[in-house]
């Protein structure tokens, strides 16, 4: 007897085998990104404490994305400087058509990537495609990372190159931005910057943000066969950054923050197939509940990271991320 929809005595709901059809709603474009198997996601990750193991994965993972950081300097318009802010390797990408009235302004970018993946020369990439996107100076924190370098020591990098930042340029025109684990740091840092009572920046861009380390939301379960990003990876992502640290803590698990007092405009992004939904939903509910100038934004049949960059839903994206920068800046 067919018991699809009937709950367990869990107050689980069964739902059977099921087939989730092509998104007819998402672009053409958006469809066959989802049609593509993603190349990098079949791996085990080491066990969290075995820092060598993980050097070695680090390498791995980041040589496969070698081809993309290198297509994302080739699309784009921006001069990139490796340099060093307070003791953290930052990549400085300067847009070449900068005009005279974003000279003064200034995009602090924090990379995604699982706190572990993505950094080094990726960070270079990322900051080209980031100026070209949002025609900014973008400064991209190359931060340390797990398993040598665990919770806060890549939260601590982003504050201080933050710190440099209001050196150069006044607050107000600082925005910053962050997809994935760059979205929690993101949002941590706005933590930070208030408790430490420095002058906060014109926005914050929280892009499908890890934001709970006990991953209580419902979209674990949910969307954990919809998504690229899996929940046992996510799992994995958790251990060797956070370690033994408590996963209550809001600098490490920003949805139980309190943002009370946080002035800066801030943006949300998610995607209806999104494994990192919930975490995006809840962020944006603990940032209302501040009373804080917080706008959710949720794409039909988009992933974890967006349609890879070359759908209509990807732009839009991008366009609601420069209209947060100009509503808020100066």
């Amino acid at each position: 007897m067919d018991d699809a929809g009937k709950l367990d005595a869990g107050g689980g709901v069964k739902l059977g085998p099921i087939v989730v059809p092509e998104p007819q709603a998402a672009s053409a474009q958006a469809r066959t990104y989802l049609n593509t198997p993603f190349w990098a996601g079949e791996r085990e990750d080491p066990d969290p404490d075995d820092i060598e193991a993980w050097k070695t994965t680090i390498a791995q993972v980041n040589a496969m994305f070698a081809p993309m950081v290198e297509a994302m300097h080739d699309s784009s318009n921006a001069d990139v400087a490796k340099t060093s802010m307070a003791g953290v390797t930052v990549y400085v990408a300067t847009p070449r058509d900068l005009v005279a009235e974003r000279q003064d302004k200034a995009h602090l970018h924090i990379h995604g990537g699982g706190w572990a993946y993505m950094g080094g020369e990726a960070c270079g990439g990322q900051a080209a495609v980031q100026a070209t996107s949002y025609g900014v100076t973008a400064y991209s924190v190359d931060y340390r990372v797990p398993p040598e370098h665990r919770f806060p020591a890549a939260l601590d990098d982003c504050l201080a190159v933050y710190r440099e930042l209001l050196k150069t340029y006044a607050p107000n025109n600082i925005v910053v931005s962050g997809s994935s684990a760059g979205g929690n740091l993101s949002a941590a840092l706005a933590l930070r910057i208030k408790h430490e009572g420095l002058p906060q920046p014109a926005a914050f861009a929280l892009l499908t943000p890890c934001s709970d380390g006990r991953m209580l939301g419902d979209t674990f379960t949910v969307n954990d066969q919809l998504d690229f990003l899996k929940a046992k990876i996510m799992a994995g992502f958790w251990a060797v950054y956070a370690g033994a640290h408590d996963r209550g803590d809001p600098y490490l698990s920003p949805a139980y923050g309190d943002f009370t007092g946080l002035t800066s405009g801030v943006l949300l992004q998610t995607g209806t197939r999104d494994l990192l939904l919930s975490d995006t939903v809840r962020l944006h509910r603990a940032l209302r509940r501040a009373g804080v100038n917080a706008e959710l934004h949720v794409w039909e049949a988009m992933p974890h990271g967006g349609f890879g960059g070359a759908a209509p839903e990807d732009a839009e994206l991008t366009a609601e991320v420069m209209a947060l920068f100009e509503r808020n800046w100066g």
